[in-house]
Parts: structure tokens; sequence; C-alpha cells
């Protein structure tokens, strides 16, 4: 019997959860699932009795958590990213494999020897965006190498998005994976990228207006923006010499216009708390960013500072929020900008009962061979089956599931912190996932 522990069962945890118990009994695996939450932890672990227990558990208590990761053979880390390094030395000072869906963090890469010393295995990127973007990827590059191509440009676009269905308001997005991640996006430094040779820089403040549109066969028209870092990825690719690389994110088209009004007024700030109180409404929330005008209305203020058209698509996202209302209470007092934002959009973003969300991913490749110019694009879309087994979800749990079962097996060797770049990871796992229903349709186009 293996035992594998899951800290954290938050919004992208329940296609995993149900994964393990599924494959739990051919396999001889023991589930654990700990949450703050036990009641959460419970229903998910419900279809699962005999193979799979919920458990409270407190992540920051350091020795709970220690006392629990020393119990089972492989460690899954769903918990919030700035968390993963307290689990991650608890790993290796209890010499346990870990799987995360996260990035890497800096401070991680310089433990790799220690963790190889010990025998252990640190996955991580191994979810969606990071994780399928990769390994799809990596197939096609793998191919477009094999076949003697050099790369000439590479950009992936991945959104998590409100299916076509439940998109029922003017912002088009709906929340299905940790909100307080979406109010903060873009933060923590310059989006960095490589176009025809040139690399660029883009400031947070600029982030959503330096957006392009990005056309997905079958799914419509999104606007994407750089995400993070991509000049890393070119080592870790084998794309050194490439003249263009991107990574990015995608949005419903308009939405990035009309986040960035909140950029701009300082609502995604996340460093100080407000002196509003929560009776205070909506109004005097945005009259805190605006500059002193008396005989100006919020609205109208709001427009002016921004320079943006009363009657345009913007002002009525910003109208839909109920932003511009009196006597609506915000409701809580003492929280950041962000956090203060994020109350609110938790309400008005919220995945309806009969909901579905959407994850749509885009790759374009373009290479020459033998002085001829090739190009490809790779799209993928995923519809939630409901709110629970959400696209998300599924498209963030399984590859960690399927990579859970090729490290346990013994088919996934190598020691250290990885991630899922070479074939004896993404083949299987991208082969397992078309039997899901999660596959990459790929078409050639004119260069």
């Amino acid at each position: 019997m293996r035992s594998i522990l899951i800290l954290g069962a938050g919004r992208s945890a329940s296609s995993l959860i149900r994964y393990l118990i599924h494959h739990a009994q051919e396999q001889s695996w023991r589930i654990t699932v700990a949450d703050k939450d036990p009641s959460h932890a419970a229903m998910l672990v419900a279809e699962g009795p005999a193979v799979a227990t919920g458990f409270a558990l407190d992540a920051t208590d350091g020795a709970a958590r220690a006392a629990l990761i020393g119990k089972h053979d492989l460690i899954i880390s769903m918990l919030p990213a700035f968390m993963h390094m307290d689990v991650l030395k608890d790993c290796l000072a209890l010499r346990k494999h870990v799987i995360t869906p996260s990035y890497v963090p800096d401070a991680l890469w310089s433990m790799d020897a220690e963790f190889k010393s010990a025998g252990l295995t640190v996955l991580n990127e191994m979810g969606l965006d990071p994780g399928i973007d990769h390994m799809s990827a990596m197939r096609i590059l793998d191919r477009i190498r094999a076949e003697g191509g050099r790369m000439e440009a590479f950009e992936s676009y991945c959104g998590g998005l409100v299916a076509p269905e439940s998109d029922d308001n003017p912002w088009g997005y709906k929340f299905s994976w940790n909100p307080r991640n979406v109010i903060l996006a873009g933060q923590g430094g310059a989006a960095k990228y490589i176009r025809d040779g040139e690399t660029k820089y883009i400031p947070y403040h600029k982030l959503f207006r330096q957006t392009v549109r990005v056309a997905v066969e079958g799914f419509g028209e999104f606007d994407g923006y750089a995400n993070r870092d991509s000049l890393k990825y070119r080592s870790h690719y084998g794309l050194d010499g490439i003249p263009t690389l991107l990574r990015g994110t995608l949005r419903k088209a308009g939405f990035c216009e009309a986040w960035d009004a909140f950029v701009q007024l300082g609502c995604t700030e996340d460093g100080f708390p407000m002196e509003l109180d929560e009776k205070a409404d909506w109004s005097a929330y945005i009259d805190a960013f605006l500059p002193h005008c008396q005989e100006c209305g919020t609205r109208g203020n709001l427009a002016n500072y921004l320079c943006l058209d009363p009657d345009g698509e913007v002002m009525r996202k910003l109208d839909w929020l109920g932003l511009f209302e009196r006597h609506n209470p915000i409701g809580v007092s003492g929280r950041s900008p962000a956090a203060t934002l994020q109350h609110l959009l938790e309400q008005k973003w919220k995945l309806g009962p009969n909901d579905k969300d959407m994850v749509v991913m885009w790759h374009r490749f373009r290479y020459a061979v033998e002085g001829q110019h090739q190009t490809i694009h790779a799209s993928l879309g995923v519809i939630g089956e409901d709110t629970i087994q959400t696209a998300m979800a599924r498209t963030v749990g399984l590859p960690i599931a399927m990579a859970t079962k090729l490290l346990l097996n013994g088919t996934i060797t190598d020691r250290g912190v990885l991630l899922p770049l070479k074939p004896v990871i993404y083949e299987p796992i991208l082969d397992e996932l078309e039997e899901h229903g999660i596959r990459f349709v790929e078409e050639e186009v004119e260069a």
C-alpha cells in the first residue's frame, strides 16, 4: 500500500482527488486529503471512503504539517504557492517525493543538489499553465527538431474562462480558480519576452494596455497579455537562440481594457489596509482613489480621471459591478484595496449552480525546414462538467494525478527539481489526457 497526501482541497483539487480514488484499488493507494476546512475535504473524498480520508489541517502549523507528511510516501501540495517552500523543506527533511502545480520558486533551484542526494523527486509546474502548456509544447518542439526544423518563433497563451453557455455578464468572466491570484495577476515584476530578437519588458501598470488579439478556432477571440518571465523558458525548452518567445494569458476580448481601470486607480494594490467602514458604500471605495472633487459625481470623476467614454464599454462593465451605487455597502473593513475588490468580485463573478467554465490554450510554432518556412497552430478547449468538476480542476488536477502514478510506479526515475519536459513524462500523460477528452487540435497554416 502506497500512501498519498494531498495538502489543500481548493477549487483545483476535485478532479485530482476523483482520479486518485478511482485508481486507488488497482494501484494499491491510500489517500489523505488535508484541508483547513474538514467538511470540504470530507465532501471530496465521500465517493471513496474505503481508500480516502479527509483530514483537518492548518498547513501553517509546522509541527502538525510535518507529522502528517512523515506518514505518507508522496506529497501533493495544492496549497497557495507562497506556502510551498515550507512543505518542500519538510519533504526534504523527511525524505518524501513531492509534486506541485506551481512555478518553481528561485529558492528551490538552489536545493536541487540536496534533493538529488536524498534520492527525491520534486516535480513542479505540473498543472495546466504551467503544466499542460509545457508538455504539449515540448511534444511538438521535439517533433519539429527531429524533422530537422529550426525554430523561429514560439508563442503560447492560456486562459481559464467561463463557458459560452454560461457567459451572462459584460466582463465575460467568472472565477474557476483562486480569486486572489486573478486579482493580483501580473504583479511581482515586469513581464519579459523576446520579439524578433528584441527583448521587451512590460511593467505591471502597462501590462493590460499592451495586449494582442488571439483568435482560437471554434472558441472565439480573446485578449492576450504577457505572462511573467517568458525568457527563462528559452533554456528549458532548448530555444536559446530563438528570435521570438512569448507566454501569455487569455481573457475575453475587452476584459483587459476594463481591468486596466482598476490597475490605474490602484484598486489592485495589496500592501496596505484601507480605512473604510464596512457600512461604507462602493462609491466611497472608488472615491478613495480619485482626485477630490466635491461637485463631481463618482462616476463622472472616474471617467474624467481615466479619460474613459462615459457611454463606452469600460464604464458599462464598471456600472454592472455596482461600483457607483449609493447605499450598496462594502461589507468588509480593514482589508487591502485588492482584497476589498476581491470581496465584491467573488459575489459578482461567481459560477452559478448550473454554470460551466472553460479552459482555452493556443500555441503558435513558426520554423524553417530546408529553407521552407512553416507554421503550426495547436489549440485546446475544455468545458467543465459542473461547478465542482470544472475545466480548471480537470486540466490542473488530472496531469498531477497521472504524474503521481508515473512517479510511484517508477516510470519517472530522475531525481531533484524537475519540470515535465521529457518524453518519459509528457508522452504518457498527454496520451492519457486524450482519453479524458483533453486533446490538442493541430493545424498547419501559411507562415
